[in-house]
């Protein structure tokens, strides 16, 4: 399935988990970030996501703590931004840049939104002990996609070192392992 129909399935499970998130100061799978700190990882790119998504370059702007305020609805508001964006099939078509002068490939950047909806989804949502389900042809693409950057995301600190998921292990479990998270993780 094409990346801007998949994102349209992946947003839905990210705005309900933010929905039903408890607790900012609860830690999360992602090493060294509370779901504070992840609120304000995604309010923070997300704007840049969008620009990517556009064409356009926007360098995120100053880490402010947004959770002083509405976050929920500033966060609800950014993913339905971003998944709007990336809807579009031309997002995915030739190039783009995310926020700094390095050209990449938009189909690149569009599987790292696919991974950061998840991906982040799930950290936010094992933080808070729900156990959200998306659809395996999406989760099979981000396992893809991670595959595609892993190495460079270790480089840069984007992600741990891998948790060895066994071959039988669900899509999600491997897509997790592969970024560095642990499926069994809880608070």
């Amino acid at each position: 399935m094409d990346g801007h129909l998949l994102i349209g399935i992946a947003a839905p499970v990210t705005l309900k988990i933010v929905d039903e998130i408890d607790a900012l100061d609860a830690p999360t799978p992602c090493t060294g970030w509370d779901v504070r700190a992840l609120v304000n990882h995604l309010l923070h790119w997300g704007p840049s996501l969008v620009a990517a998504a556009r064409k356009e370059s926007l360098a995120p702007g100053p880490e402010i703590d947004h959770t002083d305020g509405d976050w929920r609805t500033l966060l609800r508001a950014q993913v339905d931004a971003t998944a709007a964006a990336w809807g579009d099939p031309a997002a995915w078509e030739g190039s783009t840049r995310m926020g700094g002068p390095m050209e990449m490939p938009a189909d690149l950047v569009g599987g790292m939104v696919l991974g950061e909806l998840v991906l982040h989804g799930w950290d936010l949502a094992s933080a808070s002990g729900l156990d959200p389900q998306w659809d395996d042809t999406l989760v099979l693409r981000v396992y893809e996609e991670v595959a595609r950057s892993a190495d460079l995301g270790r480089q840069m600190g984007v992600y741990a070192a891998e948790v060895p998921a066994p071959p039988d292990a669900p899509p999600l479990a491997r897509v997790l392992g592969l970024s560095g998270r642990d499926p069994s993780w809880t608070p």
